[in-house]
């Protein structure tokens, strides 16, 4: 009986120590698991069902909120004063994404073209897109200055032709029409003796080239020969560099696509990505660690060099010529027109871009863009990306319109891309993400915890039954030492039966 409690120890004491072996071997083998199956689904594949989805659809509800700064005081900034602005908004859509004419190539990449389509939202917005605003008149304003080199003669024609048109300095106009499009007989004429003077061919509207519309050729890496080249922009209509800017690094085309990014991400790590609208290829940086119902990301915000000048940050020279640090001169890539770039309310930029214009005041909370980002996976969790609309405005001699304007980068409105994860999508990741790798390390430190635990009482099983056994063998000895006669065979005699003798 003995022994077989002690085998039965010693096997606990084995079995332990199994235990042990692997809840170690899984504290080794358990992220790489995770890690290889992250690798895999995170591939642009069909077969890769959620991810996939993700990708081609973007079923995440994405929203654009616009804020016009209506113009107060339009005469007086004709007799130049300083303009006064008010913000009007926001104005919601919903934003509905979907890639075509997807291509996968032999060369790990995948050609598509993404459609955008924006539907308004009243219950989130502060108005109706009938609302009144008032904004700078583009067509005029900004071709004064395009124009302000001609000879004055002509300049003097074409300040005839505003008035022939009815076009004056400042629109006041339906948010819809603003935003989609009005008719102007200045827009047909220009299109019909002027084609390709102005981005489109129909109505004007600040946002008409943007609905029902594609962002371009993308080509794109897949991933599946290597993971940390998934989402990189190979061409963009067919092109590996740009042409709009000054130096080959400004006219590199970096980073992924702008919608997701490759997995296993550090604090070291950046967000490159190459924006259509913006012309340009952008970076964020890494800003602090969060949590998302219970996900962890990494929060990505864009540096304050981002739109620097050449003067303040050397390597933005190429984006020249730049007007004060905060704006990015898109002239180039937007027919010439004298059109800028930057956060909203001038956030991040020069003070004297604020001073310049009254009714601004930028704070991180409202106008900084960021991006919340699954490190493990490189797919958004939250998203938000802010970017303001200027006019560079200024008096043109022979241009009456412009009356006596003080030269000004005029912010016309801003707006807001946002969208997060949520729903049935938001429930997998965390049941993928957060619960199973949870489970996975309960499930290791339980099995080196019970190893030890059964080595532990094992152990202590052994060493009482030790103890027991000694005790026995102590027991007999003492006995024999006692009366030592008691270990012969013989019984021993009586005293009466040796006197019988």
């Amino acid at each position: 009986m003995t022994n077989t409690k002690s085998k039965v120890a010693v096997g606990f004491i084995v079995a332990g120590a199994l235990g042990v072996f692997f809840g170690v071997v899984l504290t080794f083998v358990g992220p790489l698991i995770i890690d290889d199956q992250i690798a895999k689904n995170t591939v642009i594949d069909p077969n890769n069902a959620m991810t996939y989805t993700m990708w081609k659809d973007v079923p995440v509800p994405f929203f654009m909120s616009v804020y016009f700064f209506n113009v107060l005081n339009p005469k007086e900034i004709l007799k130049g004063e300083k303009p006064m602005v008010e913000q009007r908004g926001p104005y919601v859509y919903r934003k509905r994404v979907q890639k075509d004419n997807i291509t996968f190539h032999p060369n790990y990449t995948v050609s598509y073209k993404e459609y955008r389509r924006y539907y308004f939202e009243p219950s989130m917005s502060v108005g109706n897109e009938s609302d009144i605003v008032t904004i700078p008149n583009m067509l005029v304003l900004g071709a004064a200055v395009m124009l302000e080199d001609l000879p004055y003669a002509v300049r003097l024609l074409i300040s005839t032709t505003f008035k022939t048109f009815k076009e004056g300095p400042f629109l006041t106009k339906t948010v819809e029409e603003l935003m989609w499009g009005y008719d102007s007989k200045l827009v047909e004429f220009l299109n019909k003796y002027l084609p390709g003077m102005l981005p489109s061919s129909g109505k004007f509207g600040l946002f008409a080239e943007f609905n029902n519309s594609n962002t371009g050729l993308f080509t794109i890496f897949t991933g599946k020969d290597d993971i940390q080249n998934v989402h990189k922009v190979d061409s963009w209509n067919g092109l590996k560099e740009l042409g709009y800017w000054r130096t080959p690094q400004c006219n590199m085309i970096n980073g992924t696509a702008g919608q997701m990014w490759p997995p296993f991400m550090t604090t070291e790590s950046t967000l490159p990505f190459y924006s259509p609208d913006a012309c340009r290829s952008m970076e964020l940086v890494y800003q602090r660690p969060g949590h998302m119902k219970g996900i962890p990301y990494y929060r990505y915000v864009a540096p304050a060099t981002l739109f620097a000048n050449g003067m303040d940050y050397a390597p933005n020279e190429g984006f020249c010529p730049c007007r004060q640090s905060g704006l990015l001169n898109v002239s180039s890539c937007r027919q010439n027109s004298p059109v800028f770039i930057s956060h909203p309310h001038f956030f991040n930029g020069d003070p004297v871009l604020r001073d310049f214009v009254q009714g601004l005041a930028p704070t991180e909370r409202e106008h900084g863009l960021f991006i919340d980002i699954h490190p493990q996976t490189g797919v958004p969790l939250n998203v938000s990306i802010r970017l303001q609309l200027n006019l560079y405005m200024k008096t043109v001699p022979g241009i009456t319109e412009t009356g006596k304007i003080a030269e000004v980068v005029m912010p016309m409105l801003w707006f807001e891309e946002s969208g997060y994860i949520d729903g049935p999508i938001l429930n997998t990741f965390h049941t993928n993400l957060v619960v199973l790798p949870a489970v996975m390390e309960v499930m290791q430190y339980g099995f080196i915890a019970l190893g030890l635990a059964t080595i532990v009482i094992a152990i202590l099983v052994l060493r009482r039954q030790k103890r027991f056994q000694s005790s026995a063998a102590n027991h007999n000895t003492s006995t024999v030492l006692e009366n030592p006669l008691a270990t012969r065979n013989e019984p021993i005699k009586s005293s009466h039966e040796v006197g019988k003798k």
